[in-house]
């Protein structure tokens, strides 16, 4: 019988469908490599030993850990890019490894309109004030002037990075009535829809009400914007950030915000997270910023248990066949 071991946040009706002997660990993760986890916990020593599978997301797949599990032939990391796994490992000991591309990407979708909304119409600043108890009977239309925002129908949004994510943001940002540009030159012209306009970069930045990422961090996108994109920016424009912090220069990011060069930005990522208590951005009150919680939903849980009990059944269905 196959033996499947998950350390994944897992949904358990799920789990109970998978065929197969499931052990679903009770522990949260924590990150530590299984080896390490083996090694302190002899109940769960036995059962990575003899685990045909292992699912997880944060827990690492090192050497440690498939010297541990002698009988592995799969592991499913419940995430889009499996950075918890030593790839070179798993394929030096004949270890496949599959992983489960989009489990958040309809609710990372949601909060990117969640944040580009709080972001525009100043809702945190809002409720931060009147929390503190500025609202008074000697001005009680001082928020209307204060919180000021833009509205949504006829602007231009402009979506770096056509994907998962991006598609999604697209189909969401539709129905508020906004104008759709794309910047991706992996996308063919035409392949998000008739009314979304496909331009370079360049010309989605200087041209754009908002701006907003979703892209891959790779090599080539590690400072996609630095001081000469930002500054092609419209001084009443917005930049949203829900996917990689990194896709932005810092520096000139905190630059142009200092300076009011943009109306403003919301930023769900960060270069160092958490952020210190210090961080210039924290202390920016042209920013609206949320703890890198896009994804953070019971649905994702959800979804990438689907996915993964997919590629188990998958994977060995294939066997099987060969």
């Amino acid at each position: 019988m196959t033996r499947i071991v998950i350390t994944a946040p897992f949904d358990p009706r799920t789990a109970a469908e998978i065929a197969g002997d499931v052990l679903v660990a009770s522990e949260a993760e924590t990150g530590q490599s299984l080896g390490a986890r083996a090694a302190a916990d002899p109940a769960f020593a036995a059962a990575l030993a003899d685990a045909d599978v292992v699912i997880a997301e944060l827990d690492r797949i090192d050497d440690a850990a498939l010297a541990a599990a002698p009988r592995l032939a799969l592991v499913v990391a419940c995430r889009a890019n499996p950075a918890n796994v030593d790839l070179a490992a798993c394929a030096a000991r004949g270890v496949e490894v599959r992983t489960t591309p989009g489990r958040n990407a309809d609710v990372t979708a949601d909060f990117t309109l969640a944040l580009l909304l709080a972001t525009v119409r100043h809702v945190p600043a809002a409720s931060a004030w009147l929390r503190e108890g500025h609202w008074s009977a000697d001005d009680v239309f001082e928020p209307y002037a204060r919180f000021r925002g833009i509205g949504l129908s006829g602007r231009r949004l402009g979506v770096v990075g056509g994907g998962a994510v991006g598609r999604r943001v697209v189909r969401r940002a539709q129905g508020f009535g906004l104008r759709i540009a794309v910047y991706d030159p992996f996308l063919a012209p035409g392949a998000l829809g008739d009314d979304v306009q496909h331009v370079e970069l360049d010309d989605l930045l200087a041209e754009s009400d908002i701006v907003t990422l979703h892209v891959p961090l790779t090599p080539e996108t590690t400072g996609l914007l630095g001081a000469r994109e930002l500054a092609l920016l419209r001084s009443d424009a917005y930049l949203i950030n829900a996917g990689r912090a990194a896709l932005v220069d810092r520096e000139a990011l905190l630059a142009v915000l200092r300076d009011r060069r943009i109306a403003g930005a919301g930023f769900d990522v960060f270069h160092d997270e958490p952020l210190a208590p210090d961080d210039e951005l924290l202390s920016l009150p042209n920013v609206t910023l949320t703890p890198h919680i896009a994804g953070a939903s019971d649905d994702v849980v959800v979804e990438h248990s689907r996915l993964a009990a997919a590629a188990v059944a998958s994977f060995f269905s294939r066997k099987e066949t060969s």
